[in-house]
């Protein structure tokens, strides 16, 4: 599924970059409280990882998907507020470039974390502020690019993966972990969940796991591989709900923007519930992709 929301008619690249940076700029505060600093899915295995451990974890298994050696040039496309970069970089000695086109989160990162613009920061980390599609990095330098949850956002999915193409080296991987749907959703689970949650999430691309490897494989990527992480990470949601409601009645703050003036990005609060009522239906999907540049 396509999306169109976030533009009249064919979504300009720079309009949806700015239309998904004051999303997650608006909304900066919310994020850090209902989900950290680790702005995507938890991974539970056992059931008894905190929201935390489930959020690391969720990085951890893709740095084993990819096979992280020390010392790899890493490019984290979509990187937040650093926190995978950061993991990336003390756990695993990766030389770690991340992009947000978030200014507050940019902002958040360089605060707290010293992770800079240019250069080798503290941790080995550095974190841009800028559009994936427009980057400049050097073609063929990269040994693993991953996107956690960011290539959704992009107005263009295939020129998004043909820059993660340009990048690596040959033989360099690349991990993706997706929102997908659903193959043969039903109508009113299109009608009433997935568009929904994508106008209100701004995602441009809602699409399926075969059409997603097909845009890999048109990218020039090898040696693809899928694995649905649909059941493993549906309880985010849950999560993120009850720390929404407490958060709810005991921060003023919430109830001011879910009732004040100028919130255009309230609708993404309700939409929580959405999400996790397309998991439990199994309209939405979860899945990591890998695949390697030839040699």
């Amino acid at each position: 599924m396509t999306s169109s929301i976030l533009t009249d008619g064919e979504p300009s690249r720079a309009r949806v970059a700015a239309t998904v940076a004051r999303h997650y700029d608006e909304l900066d505060a919310f994020y850090r409280d209902v989900w950290g600093e680790h702005v995507h899915h938890g991974l539970w295995r056992d059931g008894d990882e905190s929201p935390l451990e489930a959020a690391e974890q969720l990085v951890d298994h893709v740095v084993t998907a990819v096979s992280l050696q020390r010392g790899d040039r890493v490019i984290d496309v979509g990187a937040g507020y650093g926190g995978t970069a950061r993991r990336l970089a003390a756990r695993f000695g990766a030389r770690v470039t991340g992009f947000t086109v978030s200014a507050a989160q940019h902002a958040y990162a360089q605060r707290l974390y010293g992770v800079a613009d240019d250069g080798d920061a503290a941790g080995g980390a550095r974190l841009l502020l800028g559009d994936w599609l427009t980057n400049a990095l050097p073609s063929g330098e990269a040994d693993v690019v991953i996107a956690i949850e960011s290539t959704e956002h992009m107005a263009d999915l295939s020129h998004a993966l043909g820059e993660m193409h340009r990048v690596l080296r040959p033989g360099g991987q690349v991990a993706v972990c997706a929102w997908l749907a659903a193959n043969a959703p039903a109508a009113w689970e299109r009608r009433w969940l997935l568009e929904p949650l994508a106008r209100e999430g701004r995602l441009v691309t809602l699409t399926t796991a075969s059409a997603y490897a097909s845009l890999l494989e048109e990218a020039g990527f090898a040696d693809l591989t899928f694995e649905d992480l649909s059941a493993g990470v549906a309880r985010t949601w849950a999560v993120c709900l009850r720390r929404l409601a407490l958060r709810a009645v005991t921060d003023p703050r919430y109830l001011r923007y879910a009732f004040g003036d100028g919130a255009s990005e309230r609708p993404f609060l309700a939409s929580m519930l959405r999400i996790a009522v397309a998991y439990a239906r199994g309209a939405m999907r979860y899945g990591l992709f890998t695949a390697r540049r030839r040699p």
